[in-house]
Formats: C-alpha cells, structure tokens, sequence
C-alpha cells in the first residue's frame, strides 16, 4: 500500500458534495508520462545506431563488427543513467532534474550551467526533431522538399497548439503514434531474429557505400568515438525527472515507473536493432537510413516497410513534445528562484505553463526559420547539452549521497560516480569531434545563457531590495489626493470619468491640450462652451502646447503639480472605451495608450485607466 507524503494527502470532502478540482485529472499517470515525455528517446533509435555505425565504418567491415560490444557499454549507460534519474525523482520531486540537484549540492553557478544546458537540449531537440520528421515525408515524397520550411512550421503549430490544450492531452494525442513506432520496432526485431539472411535488399540498391576504402585498424580512440557519437540514442532520460510535478499523486512513484519503462524499451531496441545489424552484415549507404535498410532485410520491400517508415516519421516529428513537457517546468523552477521572468511561473488552467510553451515555440520557430528548415549546422550541440547535464546531475548525486552518512550508500555512489565519469568523457569526445561542424557554437551558448540568468536574478535583487521584501513596512498613511483626467470632448465616457475622479481624490482637475493652428482652436473653444454649459463643478485646465503632441504636455502638467504640491498623491485617470468586438480596437486613435505611455515614462503618478463598456 503506497504511503502519500503530506504534500500529497487528498483533502477530505463531506459526504455527498463533489470533490474540489484539484487539477489531478490534468495531470500524467505512468502511461501517459512515457507518451508524452518519452518520445525524444524513443525516436533516437532512428538515429543513435546509425551514428555508432557510420563511425565505425572509418575501419571498414572489421569495424562494424564492433557495433554490439558499442551498444551493450551505452545500454550500460542507460542502465546507470535510469537507475540515477530514479534516485533523483525520488530525491527531487519538485523537478528540474540536474538543475534541482546542482543547486542543493554544487552552488548555484553550476547549476545554471546545467539549466543552460537543458534549455538548449530543449530548444534544439525540437527544432532538429521538426526537421528530421519533415526531411523523413521529403524524402518519400520529393516534390514537398521546396516547402519544407513551411512544413516544419506547420508541424511546430500543431504540437504548440496540442500542448497549450494540457499535457495531458498532448499525451494522449501521442499515445497511437508512440505505440504504433515502439510496436513496429519489436515486430522487426522479432522477425529479424528469425532470419538467418536479408529477405531484400532493394532499398540500398544502387547508393553508394560510406566504408572506408583503405580501412584502418579499430583503436581504442575510434571505439571512444562510436560510443560517445552512438549516445545520442540517450537524449530525452533526463526529461521524466525534469517534470514530476506534472504526474499525478503519488508523482513520485509514476515519475519512476515511467523512467523505468522508458530505459527497458529504449535498451532492448537498440539491443535489438544492433544484433539485427550484425547478423545482416548491414553497410551503411549514402541516401538511405541503416533503420530504413533494417526494415527492408527483416520485412521485405512491403507494406511492412512503409508502416515503420512513416511511423518513424510521425514520431521523429513529434519527438518534440518531450521539450514542451520539460522546458516549461524548468522555467517555472528558474523564475521561482529569480532566475528567469516571474512570468514562466504563472499557471493556466489545465496545469499548462503557458508562457514556457510559447517561449520555446517562438525560439524553434526562429531557429527552423534561420535555417530555412534545415538544422544540420545545430545537431552537434544536441547532444552535448545533455552530456552536460547528465554529468552535472551524476557528480550532484554523488554528493548527495556522501552527505547522507548512511550505511549502504557506497554501492549508490559508486554508481553514480561511474556514470558521471562516462558521460564527462562522452561530453568531452562529442565536443572535440564536433567542435569544428559548429560544436563550437556550445562555448558561446553555455556561458551567454548563464550570464542572462544572472543577470535577471541581480535585477530581481535590486526590484526586491526597493520594494523592501523580507521587511516589515511601515503602516499605511493617508495623503491628499489630486486626479487629473484628460478630457477632449463633453460625453458619457466624460461623465463617467469625473464621477470616477470625484469618488477617488480629494480635488479633481480636467486638462485638455490645445495645438496652435486655427481648426484646433476652433475645436477648443467649443469644447470649452461645451464644458461651461454643462458645468460639471470641476476645474478645466488648458494645456497649450506648440508642437503637435499629447502625453508630454500632460505628463509636464502634472510634474509640476506634484511639485507645486508636495506630499499630495497625483493620480492620472484615463478614460478609454472598451469596444463590443474584438476588431473595433482597430477604430481606436489610442489616445490612451499615448498619455499613459507619457506619465508613466517622465512621472511617479499613479496611473488609473478607466474603461467604459460599450456593449
């Protein structure tokens, strides 16, 4: 029986009335977890055996021979990695993965490098996700290529759109496709193991062989390459543990199951596909994926083959839903501790962070639109980002444990201790490797992401130490109060402006501004007949003012009462029109949105704007 920690104990509800929402049901149970926050690594399978083999091929056929022992150390790794993230869900349940553990354990600088690190994993997974799913459809269907950037645009769209609903449903909308791709990987698997040769081999016919022609021996430097190239594969583990606070109660306990879902599906496939590689003897080719020839020697030239194609497809595309269920709890984590806008932090129904899902909507779109839908110069920082990460959050634990001063630990720490020392060397690998394809980039981003997280934090402090936060203030007193409302013709709105005036200040006073040429003057000297007409017991003030212009002398005008009236409380009162549709705004001359910008900007009144339905 699973016990609930305080946090997470129901409230009790009386006898026949319906339990408050709780916003429980928006939330992800173990199923739905791995749907919506898995798909990032379920779909590295397409490509993290083809980069094992593909730097193996630098040895020609003696080194695709090493594929397997390649693949069993990174299912190794996988091992330790989920068995790490496990410690940490249960460690960390507020989320935010090597970000939650570098700030309790390793200072707050290194764990803004790991929050710098995950923010770019997050923003280029979905921009390379986007664009791999999309090259997948032009590749069948050539004449889309010319389009592609609209493509991935339309893409982005559709999962922003599915992710603004809740991640709940975005979970659900994924579940088919992610079944569909993990079930079709099994089945060629399976049936891969039963044949003792390729039934087809039509789809590498006539593409030219990437082997090396002068092959050279296969060093120690060549397996650490494969290695840290294949651990790819592993981008998206660390996802579940940035986002617990998005399963249901008891969070925990899913965040756990789901992360050890996902390491058992992803091992055995990449197990799987390795084995099917080496019994087929499989060479890589230019044009055609090594997924792509698996399903063709396994399958045959079919149906069959298409079903997995465009599974891959559907799920390398969608791949970035794992973004949009992390970054957003990231960011909310970084703003609760100043490190980020306070914005992030803000919650719409259906548990979605809003604003983090169109943040990062907006700076993919940016990305895919710079590179014209083709993000090949930014995949060498796709997984150097997670190695960071990981690493970070692996010497975090460590840590951690050491602290703890329990018996029994040792084993957790040497565990942690271990993965921590493969992917340092992996981060370390994939950055020399890279650094001349544009992994460079990683030397700029990381410290320039920091810097801006430091930098708001500092602006926080200084807003935090003005507004005198953690300190008592002193008791509230009462001030003369003098409103000043712009008026420029006799109306309702008017009306409704000074009784709002009256009731709020002390002393009410309407200025208007008057322009020099003769039609304005006209147009003053009738408002003030108007005005004198109608009388309304408040003091009209005429602003002349030379140049056109209508905030700065407003803005002058009540500078200079707060000056010739100190200790009085100047309030602005607007008076604005708020239309029946949505497109009358249009119809607005923005006479407001001028005055407001002006006092705000040259003063320290308060600024009132009142708004009058015309529905």
């Amino acid at each position: 029986m699973s016990v609930l920690t305080p946090t997470e104990q129901p409230d009790a509800v009386p006898s026949g009335e319906e339990p408050p929402d709780t916003g429980e049901r928006h939330r992800l149970t173990a199923v739905t977890g791995l749907a919506a926050l898995s798909l990032d690594a379920m779909a590295s399978v397409a490509y993290g055996p083809e980069a094992i083999v593909l730097v193996l091929a630098a040895a020609g056929a003696g080194g695709l021979g090493c594929t397997m022992p390649v693949t069993l150390a990174i299912a190794g790794l996988l091992a330790v990695l989920v068995a790490s993230y496990r410690q940490v869900i249960a460690a960390f349940p507020d989320g935010g993965g090597s970000y939650a553990v570098a700030k309790r354990h390793l200072g707050p600088r290194t764990s803004l490098v790991a929050a710098a690190s995950l923010v770019l994993d997050y923003v280029l997974n979905v921009a390379v996700a986007v664009t791999a799913g999309v090259a997948a459809l032009t590749s069948a269907f050539p004449a889309l290529y010319d389009d592609r950037l609209w493509l991935c645009l339309a893409v982005l769209a559709l999962i922003t759109g599915v992710n603004l609903r809740g991640i709940v449903e975005s979970a659900r909308a994924f579940i088919v496709p992610t079944v569909v791709f993990v079930g079709s990987i099994f089945v060629l698997i399976v049936v891969g193991l039963f044949r003792s040769h390729p039934v087809s081999t039509v789809t590498a016919a006539g593409h030219a062989s990437v082997l090396a022609d002068n092959a050279s021996t296969v060093g120690a430097l060549l397996l650490l390459k494969a290695f840290a190239s294949g651990c790819a594969a592993l981008t998206g583990v660390e996802a579940i543990a940035n986002a617990v606070p998005s399963f249901r109660v008891p969070r925990v306990r899913r965040a756990q199951h789901a992360e050890v879902a996902l390491g058992a599906v992803l091992g055995l496939m990449l197990i799987g596909l390795s084995v099917l590689i080496g019994r087929f003897h499989l060479q890589p080719v230019e044009g055609v994926t090594v997924l792509a020839q698996l399903a063709d020697a396994s399958l045959g030239h079919n149906w069959a083959f298409y079903v997995i194609q465009f599974a891959t497809m559907i799920l390398l595309a969608l791949s970035a839903n794992t973004s949009f269920g992390g970054l957003p709890v990231l960011m909310k984590l970084l703003a609760r501790d100043n490190y980020a806008p306070h914005v992030f932090a803000l919650k719409a129904d259906r548990q979605v962070h809003r604003h983090g899902v169109l943040a990062l909507a907006a700076v993919s779109a940016a990305l895919l639109v710079f590179s014209g839908g083709d993000t090949n110069t930014l995949v060498p920082l796709f997984a150097i980002g997670v190695f960071v990460g990981f690493t970070i959050a692996q010497v975090g634990m460590v840590k951690h444990w050491l602290l703890e001063r329990r018996r029994g630990l040792r084993g957790k720490v040497l565990l942690n201790g271990f993965g921590a020392l493969l992917t340092g060397v992996a981060a370390v690998v994939v950055t020399a490797s890279k650094f001349a394809d544009g992994a460079w980039l990683i030397v700029i981003a990381l410290p320039a992401l920091v810097a801006a997280f430091e930098a708001v934090h500092r602006a926080y402090g200084r807003i935090g130490e003005r507004l005198g936060l953690g300190r008592v203030p002193e008791a509230p007193r009462r001030e003369r109060s003098l409103v000043v409302v712009p008026v420029s013709s006799v109306s309702r709105l008017t009306s409704e402006a000074l009784t709002a005036a009256v009731s709020l200040g002390d002393e009410v006073r309407a200025v208007t501004v008057c322009h020099a040429d003769p039609e304005d003057r006209a147009r003053t000297h009738a408002f003030e007949r108007s005005w004198a007409e109608w009388d309304p017991g408040v003091e009209l003030v005429r602003l002349a003012c030379e140049r056109r212009g209508l905030g700065r002398p407003i803005a002058a005008y009540v500078r200079e009462a707060a000056a010739a009236a100190p200790g009085t409380r100047v309030t602005v009162l607007i008076p604005e029109t708020e239309p029946e549709r949505l497109w009358q705004r249009l119809l607005q001359n923005q006479r407001g949105a001028v005055v407001a910008h002006a006092v705000r900007r040259e003063t320290d009144a308060v600024i009132c704007r009142l708004r009058f339905r015309l529905s």
